[in-house]
């Protein structure tokens, strides 16, 4: 099975469609598929609804899609660095869900081991628990919980191998994995591609059965809020 592209271009050619559901990796601005992300505003698909983290910031990552309305719903637990987000939310552009942080990176790991729900007690007595089913278990009620399925998957790592195998770097191995596991088919930018076997079993941190298509690109290295000390 090819995995190696050229191009995000060529990485999501033929998988993209308006209207469909995108789990995108990144935590912050650290660990962000920019490149696909790109490729993804170059293609125009629209009405799309992304389960993400946060929405990175007005110029960069899915923000560049909030510029471009190509997205019309958010899946997410952060939104405080992007006033466009903000802008397109409260005048009513933009869908929005909020999900607890570790609510979401469950949703996406469980729809990546092919479960549909589970129950956490994370949002009991809250709005995040409207309308949701309620169960006690040991005296204790907790709120049931979708897994995530999405069509794609976006992601970033920092090494792979030619077969797909991934090592994450640091906090970027929070929300790329999960995000990875729960698409129909997910495509992955790294820095860097070795050869197949060079890479310690150990420190593997995905295997590559979950990777479908595999690009090497050049990234920036964003700081989200750079605080120095006065001269």
């Amino acid at each position: 099975m090819k995995k190696i592209y050229g191009s995000a271009a060529e990485a999501l050619d033929g998988l993209l469609f308006d209207g469909m559901f995108i789990a995108a990796g990144g935590f912050g601005l650290c660990g962000i598929p920019e490149l696909l992300l790109g490729a993804v505003r170059d293609a125009g698909t629209k009405d799309l609804t992304f389960a993400s983290n946060n929405a990175g910031v007005d110029d960069f990552g899915i923000g560049i899609l909030l510029q471009t309305k190509q997205v019309k719903k958010m899946i997410s637990s952060y939104v405080g660095e992007n006033a466009e987000f903000m802008r397109q939310y409260l005048s009513g552009e933009l869908e929005l869900e909020f999900n607890p942080q570790g609510t979401l990176a469950e949703r996406m790991r469980a729809g990546g081991c092919g479960i549909p729900g589970f129950y956490t007690k994370t949002g009991v007595g809250t709005v995040i628990a409207e309308g949701k089913e309620h169960k006690e278990f040991r005296g204790e009620t907790y709120i049931l919980e979708e897994g995530i399925f999405a069509d794609l998957a976006l992601v970033k790592a920092w090494k792979a191998d030619e077969t797909g195998n991934l090592v994450f770097r640091k906090t970027a191995r929070n929300f790329n994995p999960p995000a990875a596991m729960c698409g129909k088919v997910c495509v992955v930018e790294v820095e860097e591609i070795v050869p197949t076997g060079s890479l310690d079993p150990d420190s593997i941190h995905l295997p590559g059965i979950y990777v479908h298509r595999l690009i090497q690109g050049e990234h920036e290295k964003r700081i989200e809020q750079r605080t120095v000390r006065e001269a």
